[in-house]
């Protein structure tokens, strides 16, 4: 019966535990108010709770012997605390990975995550963003493409004042490749009266290093950029580096460009 799922208000802690240390044979109902979750928010704020407490709302219970915040950590330290690591997970990997954790707490995990997600891009959509450097673009358009698992194509149109007009999705591929419409990317420029572009797309295997495609296609769009008097400042590639960190390669910084 170790994979049942127990009621809320049936939810315990690790049972086989020193005796001085109370807490943990006391279920979360059984905590003072200050520990419980749910109540702490209430009384305290959500600026008060851990990341492992507010995950832990999401889920509800946990499992046989297991609390619902000692299953969130758990999650939490298996994703090495990373939030953007953890919005990857679909919920077969979830389910399969934790005790605890059926089909519809999985769902609400997920959901969550990408509503924190879209209101980011909100947010991010409805600021005045300038961009001077790779860093800049990187932390613009990184939000788009981070957590992808498959490649996507994008471009950043700037006007002579290095601000950022719009950034717009130009292709979709698989997980290795995916294919690049030039001309529909300076048709948008055009539209819109850009002076540079920024290029950016995302490797989901996460190494970053750019592949002969990619200097190709970089070298294309900068020469026909330059019929056109549109300049590409920079290419950059994100995704999760071995240290399973945001991370990015900007053409430009290491001297491609």
């Amino acid at each position: 019966m170790g994979n049942t799922i127990v009621d809320e208000n049936e939810e315990s802690g690790l049972g086989m535990t020193p005796e001085n240390d109370k807490k943990k044979n006391l279920t979360v109902k059984d905590w003072s108010s200050e520990d419980q979750p749910r109540e702490k928010l209430i009384a305290k704020g959500k600026k008060e709770l851990s990341t492992a407490e507010l995950i832990a709302i999401l889920i509800g219970s946990g499992s046989v012997g297991q609390s619902s915040v000692e299953l969130a950590k758990e999650i939490l330290k298996a994703h090495n605390d990373d939030l953007s690591l953890l919005s990857k997970q679909g919920v077969s990997e979830l389910t399969k990975a934790y005790k605890g954790i059926g089909e519809a707490k999985a769902v609400t995990i997920i959901a969550a995550l990408e509503l924190g997600y879209r209101m980011l891009t909100e947010q991010n959509s409805k600021k005045e963003y300038f961009s001077n450097d790779s860093n800049e673009a990187f932390k613009y358009i990184g939000p788009s493409l981070i957590d992808l698992p498959h490649e996507e194509f994008w471009a950043i149109y700037l006007n002579t004042k290095n601000k950022i007009l719009f950034k717009k999705r130009i292709s979709i591929g698989g997980i290795n490749e995916t294919a690049v419409d030039i001309r529909r990317i300076f048709s948008t420029a055009l539209e819109w009266n850009a002076v540079s572009i920024i290029v950016a797309h995302n490797h989901p295997t996460g190494f970053l290093t750019p592949s002969t495609k990619d200097l190709q296609l970089t070298n294309s769009i900068a020469e026909a950029g330059k019929i056109l008097r549109i300049k590409l400042r920079d290419h950059i590639i994100v995704g999760i580096n071995q240290d399973n960190r945001p991370d990015y390669y900007s053409f430009f910084d290491n001297g491609k460009l």
